[in-house]
């Protein structure tokens, strides 16, 4: 279509501002001698007209009503001179008219003009009116690759990244909100160069920058370590002159608790793995424990559960309820819960230590119960009847029971929407516990598996085979991975069964029938000459008098 965008211009300053173009406005006069349709006629002459088209090889080209004549440049400026004098407003309101009468064709040029007009360097224009921290608020959001490349868009973008120190906050977003990088910046100690402010202490930008790329090197060493199985192996003998194996336990950064099938509680260092404690009370096995930073809570196969102070070792309370052994327990935020070989689950209030209530005792399994796990919502119980058991939290009230095991469940643990169980039929199973649905079965123990957890990568799985396997978590919960790609590892050391584990993002901690405790580090790996899956292995022995 052809249109002439200046004589419409023209038109509508003349009709405006008649005064300023002495002797043009009366062609385009429209007083009251004139028609309204003289009016309209006059406007449909300047409209332009959708039959003057020509086509020049290929795009569509608009071409003028008449040719351009010397006067135009005349005509434009002066046009230009009555548009400078209007409001923003009738400004605006123009040149929507002006637009509103172009073909697409010219469109399509005014919109190729003014893309580059409305692009802004807004990181660079922040700091000059002396915004800078809002520049650097909006960088900060930038993964690492996006944050190389914004480093290489100008020396301004660049200036803003470093004097923000934006790798600094990138790296500190990771380890606040990434066990991984939490769990590497305490063990290579650059977490003393996080979370300060700016001070004399603080490396540049660059210390940060060259860090980071080893940060990831670091883990993705660790990752390669759990899937071929290369590890350093520590061993703790714990063997007495009057019984044998271990039958739970509990570590942090500092040490192992366990507690043993000779009635005692041995508390170890974990750096030099030397006994610093031995808690002795109980009259039987010690099936069970958990602690946190104030006590320690047992509970044995003498029926009772004991609290004890954790640095002391002094004995607080003694809670006596159950008729039979007690096989495992929880306790967190004021509530704990332990089971028994009677069948039972009971619900307890912990005010403090030495002031525990017995709030409720659920009944339902026909089997002893082997094993508790909760949360806000839920109180999850497994048994030896080859049920799973789901009861409200709040109210103590049966919810529903997960059938799918062929056998007596001996473990389980209950996160978030899932519970991951391993019974005595040699099976794994996978459960959603809000509709009770089996995801998955995970199969590849040849005998009872004993003790399992998981994380948000991992499942890790010991059994009576003397066998400890890693599974990849998230291919099982998908249905579309194939079962032989599940197991990632298998890891040999235990000479008996495996009774208990636990592990994070580095490490494994298990112990067995066989009095070990081993320590299977996947972060300090030896590789001088080491065959796969095995290193050396350092061992402590240590014989109770």
């Amino acid at each position: 279509m052809v249109t002439f965008p200046w004589l419409c211009l023209w038109h509508s300053c003349v009709k405006r501002y008649p005064h300023c173009c002495p002797g043009s406005h009366s062609a385009f006069n429209t007083d009251s001698n004139t028609s309204g349709m003289e009016s309209q006629n006059l406007v449909d002459d300047l409209s332009p007209k959708k039959n003057t088209v020509i086509k020049v090889n290929g795009p569509v080209v608009g071409s003028r009503k008449r040719p351009s004549e010397g006067n135009y440049e005349k005509e434009k400026e002066h046009c230009i001179a009555l548009f400078d004098q209007w409001s923003e407003a009738d400004q605006v309101e123009f040149v929507e008219r002006l637009i509103s009468r172009m073909c697409h064709y010219q469109h399509g040029h005014i919109n190729s003009y003014l893309k580059p007009m409305l692009q802004r360097d807004f990181i660079t224009a922040l700091p000059a009116q002396g915004l800078d921290h809002i520049a650097e608020n909006i960088l900060s959001f930038l993964d690492a690759r996006s944050l190389c490349s914004a480093e290489l868009v100008c020396k301004e973008w660049q200036r803003v990244i470093s004097e923000g120190m934006l790798w600094k906050k990138l790296i500190e977003r990771m380890v606040r909100t990434d066990p991984l990088w939490k769990g590497l910046s305490e063990r290579h100690q650059w977490e003393k160069y996080l979370f300060k402010n700016r001070t004399s202490e603080v490396p540049p930008n660059s210390y940060y920058h060259s860090l980071y790329p080893k940060i990831i090197q670091d883990i993705e060493t660790i990752e390669a370590n759990w899937r071929c199985g290369r590890h350093n192996l520590q061993r703790i003998q714990c063997r007495s002159e009057n019984s044998k194996g271990v039958y739970c336990l509990q570590y942090d950064d500092d040490k192992i608790i366990s507690g043993l099938r000779d009635n005692s509680i041995k508390i170890w260092d974990k750096q030099s793995l030397e006994c610093l404690k031995i808690l002795t009370g109980h009259t039987g096995s010690v099936l069970c424990l958990q602690y946190d930073e104030r006590v320690i809570v047992t509970g044995s196969s003498d029926s009772t559960v004991r609290v004890w102070e954790v640095t002391t070792g002094e004995v607080l309370n003694t809670l006596i309820h159950h008729n039979e052994a007690v096989l495992h327990l929880r306790f967190a935020n004021g509530l704990m819960v332990t089971c028994s070989k009677d069948r039972s689950i009971a619900v307890w209030d912990m005010a403090s230590p030495t002031d525990i209530s017995l709030r409720r005792v659920l009944v339902g399994h026909r089997a002893a119960v082997n094993v508790v796990d909760f949360d806000d919502k839920y109180i999850v119980s497994a048994s030896g009847d080859r049920t799973i058991k789901v009861w409200s939290t709040s109210t103590c009230e049966f919810v529903r029971t997960l059938n799918g095991h062929k056998r007596g469940i001996a473990c389980l643990q209950y996160r978030d929407r899932l519970v991951v169980s391993g019974s005595s039929d040699n099976t794994i199973r996978l459960w959603d516990i809000e509709c009770g649905a089996c995801l998955r079965v995970l199969e590849g123990h040849e005998e009872l598996v004993r003790c399992i957890r998981f994380d948000n990568k991992r499942i890790v799985s010991g059994a009576y085979d003397g066998k400890i396997k890693v599974w990849d978590l998230q291919a099982a919960l998908d249905p579309r991975a194939p079962a032989s790609t599940l197991c990632l590892r298998t890891l040999v050391e235990h000479s008996g069964r495996v009774f208990r584990l636990q592990f994070d993002e580095f490490q494994i901690i298990s112990s067995s029938h066989d009095d070990t405790i081993l320590i299977w580090d996947f972060l300090n790996v030896s590789t001088n000459g080491q065959s796969e899956g095995r290193s050396p292995s350092r061992t402590y022995t240590y014989i109770s008098r």
